[in-house]
């Protein structure tokens, strides 16, 4: 395994991180999310191949892929501080007010079983709580020792630096990861986004590296449960169905020329442009082995312009423009479909 630091920070994660989406109570949040016994087998084998770093958050699967990998955690018996944990907060009542913050954070550790995080990252940015209250919180979270570090996830380039820069104003804690929508399929964030994590050295762990499988196979649907019934991925990409097929033909055609598979060419793209950490949604363990393999993978830049050249400008999927009433998931009104 080959690893990484995080951000500013002292903590060393490896070059893949294991979403935990796909670990929870079936039908609470996806009907293709794995038993425990099923999520139990994936993380034991991640953790066999070297893996240390592992992405969730207070919502998915209505709690239960927190309990899950905690508990498969504590039963397979390794050191706390052999493995990193993530976990997320906004999609709850409050947001990321100050109350909202210290109750959610508690949550989280006891679902989890750990006295802290390494890794606390804000799902989307709040536009009905001030910056200062929401930095002050999660800085009071970083000195009582509940978090090591804090992180972001998709929103816009200018909220990402406003928020910086209060924290580097007060002297809070500062962002050290963002955890945002990229892939070869969704690149809008290399406009603004992505150059201002770059300029403050904030790791980028994005989601969806495989953009939910379409980079993974040559045609754009397959006969899985996940691509039947994951209304979310449908959301994020069918509008863009025609446009984006010529870019997973290069992809295609790459794994090809490299005798490799078109999964391990999307990953080994994200490594090639700067990534430190793309989350890879399991829900078999060959899934990790191939990941895993990928590291072995060096595309050219003659490559990397090869796979990104069909590329055209998309609908912004992730970063949110007004906040959703409290306590309710955030739903796309043009799509009716859900985003977490």
């Amino acid at each position: 395994m080959q690893f990484d630091t995080l951000g500013n920070t002292d903590i060393e994660v490896s070059k893949i991180c294991v979403g935990a989406m796909s670990f929870g109570e079936p039908g609470t949040m996806h009907d293709w999310s794995l038993s425990y016994d099923d999520s139990k087998k994936v993380i034991n084998h991640a953790l066999n191949l070297g893996i240390n770093f592992f992405d969730t958050a207070n919502v998915y699967s209505k709690g239960t892929s927190e309990e899950y990998l905690g508990q498969a955690l504590k039963e397979n018996g390794i050191a706390r501080d052999k493995v990193v944990l993530a976990s997320k907060v906004y999609f709850n009542p409050g947001r990321l007010s100050s109350e909202a913050i210290h109750r959610e954070i508690d949550g989280s550790l006891k679902r989890l079983g750990t006295d802290y995080l390494d890794l606390y990252i804000i799902h989307r940015f709040d536009f009905d709580t001030p910056i200062e209250e929401t930095m002050a919180a999660l800085n009071d979270l970083v000195k009582s020792g509940k978090v090591r570090a804090i992180g972001a996830s998709a929103m816009y380039g200018y909220q990402f630096y406003n928020m910086q820069q209060v924290a580097k104003d007060h002297g809070w804690a500062q962002f050290q990861a963002m955890e945002n929508h990229y892939n070869l399929l969704y690149r809008e964030d290399e406009r603004e986004l992505i150059p201002i994590c770059k300029q403050m050295n904030v790791s980028l762990m994005p989601y969806s590296p495989l953009a939910a499988g379409h980079l993974s196979h040559r045609d754009w649907q397959i006969d899985t449960k996940r691509s039947q019934t994951d209304r979310v991925a449908m959301g994020k990409y069918d509008r863009a169905e025609t446009e984006d097929l010529k870019v997973v033909a290069r992809v295609d055609e790459l794994a090809k020329k490299y005798q490799v598979s078109m999964s391990q060419i999307a990953l080994a793209w994200q490594w090639a442009k700067g990534v430190t950490a793309p989350i890879v949604g399991s829900t078999k363990v060959s899934h990790l082995d191939e990941a895993v393999d990928a590291l072995a993978v060096k595309l050219t830049k003659e490559d990397v312009h090869y796979l990104e050249e069909p590329y055209t400008p998309h609908e912004i999927v992730g970063a949110i423009d007004s906040n959703p009433a409290q306590g309710v998931t955030l739903i796309d009104e043009k799509s009716n479909l859900t985003y977490l």
